[in-house]
């Protein structure tokens, strides 16, 4: 049993339902499995399923523990700063691919 820790700036959405609440109701929450430590208080970008910068998000709880099923699951609350433009969300989303989301693939 152990933490993953999660890079500062990345905040990538397994589920379009739960990005949809955060743009939609502008607070939101996502699980993940396994525990992982989230920098509660920081303002991150929040990317789609499909790994592209969607808007500028702060994360205002991380809280980690064992589900009924007997999973290690963290969930993550944050409320939704301000949505990427179009122009901010290309750049962003180039440079994440360059950055982290090519390292997932090799």
């Amino acid at each position: 049993m152990g933490f993953q820790t999660e890079f500062n700036s990345v905040c990538k959405f397994k589920s379009e339902q739960e990005l949809y609440e955060l743009l939609e109701y502008g607070r939101g929450k996502m699980v993940k499995s396994g525990f992982r430590v989230f920098p509660t208080g920081q303002m991150v970008i929040a990317y789609t399923p499909d790994n592209k910068a969607t808007a500028i998000v702060k994360i205002i709880a991380s809280i980690a523990e064992i589900n009924f099923q007997g999973e290690e699951v963290t969930q993550v609350e944050m409320e939704l700063v301000r949505r990427l433009t179009e122009e901010e969300s290309r750049v962003q989303t180039a440079l994440a691919h360059e950055m982290f989301f090519s390292l997932q693939q090799a």
